[in-house]
């Protein structure tokens, strides 16, 4: 079909035909495994979950669910504990990632090398170290009890205190990489021009650099927070039984209590408050801002 001319105050405006699919190229294909691989080991695992917390016995699972005290303890808990880590993250996690992205090439490696070697280590690895730490009989009591400073250990684990500093020692670099993105993402010459405008570098950190990163901000504070929810091994190995977590009451239910109908039913409710806290995110933040899409010097124009 030939492309059409219209003709408006005497101007000849050529007028495009209808637009030709596109045609599909490598990347297309190269994309169709991996696809697969999400259906066969999240998609297919997922449906089955749903289907067992109706069927095994009834949909009444979700009110036991919802009934049942202990599990809303749970649940909030667990909110709680993940905003806290959250917070957390984000504010100590902040100043590393200036610091990554204002410093020297050399300083900058090197910094991003022992970032990464916390990804390296394994989880297990990490909780079991801080488990030697904050023993009664761990190095950090060991070490006050010598220098005289206190005469018997301090309750440093099986407590909240010690699933705090476990999870945010292990979720802080997702927040530091997001936000380190961002931050080097802020154009230098916009920063100069504050500067050049007679700001002073607190201002100029307070009033450009902070607000044009508050992009990097809320995607790590929402990674670490779907992340939070659903962890499971560090708050089981350095928390007390009062302070169980969503997942810990998911494994009880399937392990001990033997009723994965209701273990279900948790992990769906799980899922669903995972999908509206994305879904919130994105309506007050932005999903561009969360996923990095939105580049700092977008957004300083």
């Amino acid at each position: 079909m030939e492309s059409q001319t219209l003709y408006t105050a005497g101007v000849r405006v050529p007028l495009e035909g209808p637009r030709k699919r596109p045609k599909p190229n490598f990347w297309t294909f190269a994309g169709v495994p991996g696809l697969l691989f999400l259906i066969l080991a999240f998609g297919i695992p997922l449906v089955m979950i749903i289907v067992r917390s109706l069927t095994d016995p009834s949909p009444e699972n979700y009110l036991g669910v919802l009934t049942d005290p202990v599990y809303r303890a749970s649940l909030w808990r667990t909110i709680e504990i993940a905003v806290m880590v959250t917070i957390l993250s984000v504010v100590i996690g902040y100043p590393v990632a200036y610091v990554m992205a204002r410093s020297s090439k050399g300083m900058m490696i090197f910094l991003l090398a022992v970032l990464m070697l916390s990804f390296w280590t394994s989880l297990l690895v990490r909780t079991f170290a801080w488990q030697v730490i904050l023993n009664n009989t761990g190095i950090l009591n060991s070490f006050l009890i010598d220098l005289g400073i206190i005469h018997a250990p301090l309750p440093l684990i099986r407590n909240l205190f010690a699933v705090f500093v476990g999870m945010v020692h292990i979720l802080m670099p997702y927040a530091i990489l997001a936000m380190y993105a961002s931050l080097r993402s802020i154009p230098s010459e916009v920063e100069q021009a504050a500067q050049s405008l007679g700001a002073r570098p607190s201002k100029v950190f307070f009033r450009v650099t902070l607000p044009l990163s508050m992009p990097g901000v809320a995607a790590g504070g929402v990674l670490v927070f779907v992340l939070s929810l659903g962890f499971y091994i560090t708050p089981a190995l350095l928390g007390g039984p009062q302070d169980s977590l969503i997942s810990q009451s998911i494994v009880l239910q399937v392990q001990q209590y033997l009723q994965p109908g209701i273990g279900s039913a948790m992990a769906v409710v799980l899922v669903l408050l995972v999908l509206v806290v994305l879904f919130l995110a994105t309506r007050f933040v932005g999903l561009g801002r969360i996923l990095g899409v939105t580049g700092a010097s977008e957004e300083s124009r």
